[in-house]
């Protein structure tokens, strides 16, 4: 089997979506290679303040991956930059597991995408719940708050269905019912050879904690082939 690269989140890292949570021990204990990635502006990656440096943040993923045909894991901005790297190298992923997406990659609100800038940049707390778990996300001493906000200002979180279908692996696309990045319709549609499992009672900050999405996951990376 083909190392596992592991891409996580905005405004997380790989320690606390894959470390904290047991994905890397569970995987290794499969017997798989893992390679859990810091993106740009997150974690021990790089952190520019220029968001003209994040315009090209799939081609920077690309560059981080190990050689090989790999199996991927990638949830919410993650999970986007592994769908646009996957659509442009055919063939560098035998297969991927894509959690946190649907919708909102195709036809994503750019007001939505403001008032989470402006919930990251702020000190204060936002009120509403959502944006109120972005605020706190970044709370934290290792975030530098200035480079989240020029990511999202210069990376274009939407990807054309054109893109997706030239995706030539197998794709399982992990979506919470209460997840507000759905529906996963369009994805699924323009996806070549993919599958959806829908984790129930799952909303979308918590689909890396779901029992669910790491037994699929798991599943999925195991089954022999592309």
């Amino acid at each position: 089997m083909p190392p596992v690269v592991l891409v996580h989140g905005f405004g997380t890292s790989a320690r606390r979506t894959w470390g904290s949570l047991g994905w890397i021990d569970l995987l290794r204990e499969a017997g798989r290679e893992v390679h859990a990635i810091d993106v740009l502006g997150h974690g021990a990656a790089p952190k520019p303040h220029d968001p003209a440096a994040y315009a090209d943040l799939e081609g920077w993923l690309a560059e981080q991956l190990p050689e090989g045909p790999l199996d991927a894991i990638g949830f919410s901005l993650g999970a986007r930059l592994l769908l646009g790297v996957a659509a442009e190298r055919p063939g560098r992923f035998r297969r991927l597991v894509v959690a946190g997406v649907g919708r909102n990659i195709i036809r994503g609100d750019p007001e939505y995408r403001r008032r989470v800038a402006e919930a990251v940049a702020a000190v204060q707390r936002a009120e509403d719940p959502t944006m109120a778990y972005f605020s706190a996300l970044v709370d934290r001493p290792d975030v530098d708050r200035e480079a989240l906000v020029a990511l999202l200002g210069g990376f274009e979180a939407n990807i054309e269905v054109s893109r997706l279908t030239r995706i030539t692996c197998p794709v399982l696309v992990a979506l919470g019912d209460r997840d507000h990045s759905g529906p996963p319709t369009e994805l699924m549609a323009a996806l070549p050879d993919a599958e959806l499992r829908t984790l129930r009672g799952v909303d979308h900050f918590a689909t890396p904690k779901s029992f669910d999405f790491l037994d699929a996951a798991l599943d999925w990376l195991s089954e022999p082939g592309g």
